[in-house]
């Protein structure tokens, strides 16, 4: 009986505890929903001279395991962005998925959102579709809304919508930074979509994107065919569902293509990022930080590594305005990335016996995540 009756008392201490840390969260957590990780592979095998679509699975792409779903929600992280290539689940356009490929995003997306994660799908596309092989990324070949009519990218979208509808947990992020174009001619590809995506039945989260690689940085800038913040506010959804996508490096040209942090300032992800939250205050709109790194190099003690600091005040600032801000996740983590990836999250042999240590980087962000050691305390004590 007296062990009974210390059961109880340890499950009232237990919900007691929960329940105030949900209603009064440390400053140390988190309170925005979305909290993750890139997982790259999917969308591997593309380059400048060497683009292999749709290309062959092993050999010039591969899919994140469930070794990474494990470890990453082990360290508190529960949202995934999926990148992929469009053209290998839909090699023509119109056509009907490829049954292995959507098999093998099928696996990934239901062995995540089976542990409780949520899942981005992105296709890793730049806006086009078998683009130039020589800029895949800016070509005029394959560019939606021109070359690639707005039809074709609804009709993907809604047979994607289809697929994934009765699953809550999966997240419709339209297109991975989207560039070179009028951003009134992506406003409406991109309203066909959503418009597609709500026919379908669906009514998960959508994630839009903006021009210019969707740069939180340049948000409000007007050299690029349009501001994106006069633009984006015809963004159309039934469902009103949606939030913007911004990505956001810390380099002098914002691209992520350099370990460089510019002037070693530790404000400089508040700074790039001030103008874009304000600009969802003012509209009444919602945030989604979907890339953003620092290189594990500038992580430490040492007058020029101040990466640390940068992502702490950073995402500090986010979490002071998590009426706007719904999340992030970090570029980036994944099967293939060499070891000495500047920006990469995953240990080496990740789910073997040798796994490596974590890297630099996880520290800082755990930081900035739940704390759920109290689980595992209370199976302990019973």
């Amino acid at each position: 009986m007296k062990k009974e009756r210390l059961n109880q008392i340890i499950i009232l201490l237990f919900i007691a505890v929960t329940a105030v840390t949900m209603v009064t969260p440390s400053p140390l957590h988190a309170r925005m929903k979305y909290k993750g990780v890139n997982l790259a592979g999917a969308e591997f095998g593309v380059w400048d001279d060497n683009v292999n679509l749709p290309g062959v699975y092993g050999t010039h792409y591969i899919y994140p395991t469930s070794a990474e779903v494990d470890y990453y929600m082990s360290k508190g992280m529960n949202t995934f962005r999926l990148p992929f290539r469009w053209e290998r689940l839909q090699q023509a356009l119109l056509a009907d998925f490829d049954t292995d490929e959507l098999n093998r995003m099928d696996t990934f997306v239901e062995y995540a959102t089976g542990k409780g994660a949520y899942v981005i799908i992105d296709p890793h596309n730049f806006q086009r579709y078998y683009p130039d092989p020589n800029d895949h990324q800016k070509s005029e070949q394959g560019l939606i809304g021109s070359d690639v009519p707005d039809t074709a990218f609804a009709d993907f979208w809604g047979k994607l919508a289809a697929h994934y509808k009765d699953n809550s947990r999966v997240i419709f992020g339209l297109m991975n930074e989207p560039n070179t174009m009028p951003t009134a001619q992506l406003v409406d590809s991109e309203n066909a979509a959503i418009a597609a995506i709500r026919k379908a039945g669906a009514n998960n989260l959508i994630l839009v994107s903006g021009n210019q690689w969707s740069g939180a940085w340049a948000w409000s800038e007007t050299w690029y065919n349009g501001a994106n913040a006069e633009h984006m506010l015809n963004i159309v959804d039934s469902g009103n569902n949606f939030a913007f996508e911004v990505h956001q490096y810390m380099d002098d040209d914002y691209s992520g293509g350099s370990s460089i942090i510019t002037d070693n300032n530790p404000m400089t992800g508040v700074n790039r990022l001030t103008d874009f939250t304000n600009w969802l205050k003012t509209n009444n709109r919602k945030g989604f930080l979907g890339e953003f790194a620092v290189a594990n190099s500038t992580i430490g003690t040492g007058t020029e590594k101040v990466g640390d600091e940068v992502i702490d005040n950073m995402l500090s600032y986010m979490e002071e305005n998590s009426d706007v801000w719904i999340g992030w996740t970090w570029w980036a983590a994944g099967p293939w990335w060499d070891d000495d990836y500047m920006f990469t999250l995953e240990p080496t042999n990740l789910g073997l016996s040798n796994q490596g240590p974590d890297r630099a980087a996880m520290a800082v962000l755990q930081q900035h995540l739940r704390n759920s050691s109290l689980a595992p305390l209370f199976l302990l004590l019973l």
